[in-house]
Order: structure tokens, then sequence, then C-alpha cells
């Protein structure tokens, strides 16, 4: 990366001589002799560090700290004086400089310290530019679709993403309540905080308490030492309970606990632990109904559903389909290292008249296998799975079409590098049946 350097001085020999000084340790430098051309160029060139005079012709240099920061805050500034004051020093330092130095008396100091400010400024672009590369991916803009379901589900995700209210995502499995979760999360005052994701059903009730809570050395067999819970991990962010009608009901209380007061007991603990999170839970169940089974607590229903949005089913926006599909085409083309460019209209008709069970998670998918086992540049009907047209039980295991078994498994194999346990997900069969496929075809030989 170029290391540049703008230096802001309306004495035009001293800015030549500080110029070429810093030029021959390797930095580009530019030159400006106000503040208004200073700004001009950080406006136009990627500069890491300024080192700015106090006193200049249209702006006092302690001041441009305060609005090079504010328009670039990754940006270190250095400011020179050449009659230094306590008060002036304080406020550069209060403004955002990364030092404030006395001209002539600090000659020796002016490389070193330029040195670290560059440090500090790269180090800081490349957060700046991650963060900005995370928000961008999780921006409202970025889920696909404009039929009339999806955008009355994005309308309301934004108005409620700007406060701090619980959501309650409702939908099938597979319409994307992840992503609406992240989208709220990175469009909230707490975007700078942590978006913490778990899957209630992926626990046992003892192990799902541990892993939201913490737990205290010897709360339990093999707890050998303390351990920092997932809410702790999103203090200042957001919890995303996934499946949360999977919880079990007990630790439903403690989830209501967290909202209601912000606190909860590690397990093992006696003292309780503050926390200050926001909650968006998800679920496919109708969890009314398992409120009537005794499942879920009714208290804990109406917390978390103040504010509900139901995703629509890809059912019910077939409109969709045809973006999503190119969407996911251009996605696994470039994963994979492919030249498809498109998609045949009998591929896309196919895709359009299926009853989709597992929504877009089962198009990504249906998608992500047509791509590895294409051999032209265009998507064919025929590489679609068989109950697309023999009206089947819609099962991943029919893209294992039998005709042309071996060459789809050994063109996975091939695809996931060996991974078989990748390779069974993909050919969506268990991995004792790929391992006798694999003895059968005789395909590691």
């Amino acid at each position: 990366m170029q290391q540049n350097i703008l230096i802001i001085d309306d004495e035009k020999k001293l800015n030549g001589l500080l110029t070429r000084i810093i030029e021959l340790e390797g930095y580009k430098v530019f030159q400006a002799y106000t503040g208004k051309e200073g700004l001009k160029i950080l406006a136009q060139e990627e500069i890491q560090v300024v080192i700015s005079d106090v006193k200049l012709p249209d702006v006092n240099g302690v001041d441009l700290v305060k609005q090079i920061k504010e328009k670039q805050p990754y940006v270190e500034v250095i400011n020179l004086t050449a009659f230094g004051t306590i008060a002036d020093g304080v406020l550069s330092i209060k403004n955002g400089a990364f030092d404030y130095i006395t001209k002539g008396d600090d000659n020796d100091k002016i490389l070193p310290m330029l040195a670290r400010a560059m440090d500090k400024a790269q180090l800081q672009l490349q957060v700046f530019k991650l963060q900005s590369k995370i928000v961008k991916q999780f921006t409202f803009d970025g889920i696909v679709g404009h039929s009339k379901a999806i955008n009355a589900a994005i309308d309301l995700a934004k108005k409620v993403s700007v406060t701090d209210t619980t959501v309650l995502l409702l939908g099938e499995t597979g319409t994307g309540k992840e992503v609406f979760a992240n989208a709220i999360h990175y469009n909230s005052r707490r975007n700078t905080g942590n978006f913490v994701a778990v899957n209630c059903s992926s626990f046992s009730k003892e192990l799902l308490e541990s892993e939201l809570f913490g737990h205290k050395a010897g709360a339990f067999t093999g707890a050998m030492k303390d351990k920092k819970g997932l809410f702790e991990e999103a203090d200042g962010g957001t919890m995303f309970l996934d499946e949360i009608g999977e919880m079990d009901i007990n630790l439903q209380a403690k989830i209501l606990r967290v909202i209601e007061q912000g606190e909860f007991i590690k397990v093992g603990d006696t003292k309780t632990s503050k926390v200050n999170v926001r909650i968006i839970a998800a679920t496919n169940r109708k969890l009314e109904g398992e409120i009537a089974k005794g499942n879920f607590r009714e208290d804990l229903f109406y917390r978390l559903s103040v504010f509900q949005i139901i995703l629509p089913s890809l059912n019910e926006r077939r409109d969709d389909i045809a973006l999503l599909a190119k969407h996911y085409l251009k996605e696994y083309t470039r994963k994979v290292g492919q030249k498809i460019g498109d998609m045949s209209p009998e591929f896309l008709t196919g895709l359009e008249k299926h009853n989709w069970k597992g929504n877009i998670r089962e198009l990504k998918n249906i998608i992500e296998r047509a791509v590895i086992i294409c051999d032209g540049n265009t998507l064919s009907a025929d590489l679609l799975p068989l109950d697309f047209y023999d009206g089947g039980d819609n099962t991943p295991s029919s893209f294992a079409l039998s005709a042309i078994e071996k060459h789809h498994i050994n063109k996975i194999l091939h695809y996931t590098k060996g991974n078989k346990t990748e390779t069974a997900r993909l050919l969506g069969i268990g991995l004792t049946t790929l391992y006798r496929k694999i003895d059968e075809y005789e395909l590691e030989k």
C-alpha cells in the first residue's frame, strides 16, 4: 500500500523542506498551503497522515483536525505550531489529533512520530474498509427481490431497524430470516457492536444455557474454567436467537429476564451479570399453538413479538425466482471458476413452476449443484432434479440421477477437493451412503 502524507503549511520554504525530508523516507508527499486546498486533496487522494500547521490563512489548524476526522476518521493528523500553548495542545488532542508538537524544538521527533501515525492510520483504514464491506453486504439493498411481498417485509424491517425494539421474524425454513436480522442490526445504532447468532435447535437445554449465559468453573463436570457467554459477546450489539420455538421452556424464563431487566445469572454463579443487548428472534413454528400446548411462555411471546415481520415463502414471491436464480448463478460461477453465463428458458420455467418447500435455501442448493455438474456455458433443464418433472417428494437426494450417478459423484468430489462431508451435503445423501458409492464405483482408484 502506498504511504501518502499531506503537508498543509502556508510557509512554502518549510513545506518544501519537510516534503524533501519525508520523501527520503519513502513516503509520497502532497502539499497544500491552505485548509481548503488540504481538504480538496483529502477528497481526491487516499491520504493516511496529515501534518498541518496550526496557523493557516483560512482556518485554525486545531479546528481543521476536527473537520478532517469527521470526514475521514481513519486519517491521523499531526499539528505543528511555532508557538505552542497548553490550551491549543489539549484542544488538538481532544479534536482527534495524533500529536501536537512545536516547530524547531521537536524536529528529531517528526519522523519516528510519522511512522507511528502511519502504522495506526493504515490499521484504522483496514478496519474501516472491512466494516464498510460488512455494512454494504448486509444493507437492505443486498436483499434480492422486487415482488410486493418481499418489499413489504423490507419496508417494515427498515422502520424497526432505527429503533431498539425487540423483533420477531416469522416464516418458513429458508426464507432468509438471518439475512433480515443482519440487515436490521447493521442499519441500527448498534452496528458498531457485535451481531451474535445462535440456532437454539442445535443445542441441548444444558449446553444452550451455558452457550448463551456462560458458566463458572466447577458449575458442572468438565467446566474447568469460567466461560463467557454469547450474551456477553453481544453486549452493546444484537443477539439473534434463531429457531427460538425449539428452546426449552425453563430456559425461556432467563431470556425474558434479559429482555425485561437486562440481566442474567451464569450457570453455577450466584450474582447477576448486566448486559445491554437488542434481541431479534426467529421461528418457523406457530408460537400461539406452542403456547396452547404448554411448550412456549406466553409472556415471552408478547415481549418478543412487539414487532413482527412475516417473511414470505418463495412460493409467495414467484416473480423473484428468476432474479434470485441469476444472482446465485453469478455467485457460484465465481466460486467455482466456471464461465456459465445463462440459464435456458426451460431451466427457468422448471424453477418457476416448482413447489419450493425449502425456499431460498433450496434454490441456492439447486443452482450450486447445477453449476458444479454443468459442462457448457448455459444451465439446461436436464440439470434439474427429477422431482421437478415427476412430482416427486422434493428431496435433495433426487439430485443423484441414477444414469449419471458416478459422473456426478466424481465431479463433486473433485469440486470439494475430496472433502467427503461436503460432497455428501451437496449430494443430499448420508456420509455412509457416499462411502458405499465410492467403493461401488471404485472412485478413489
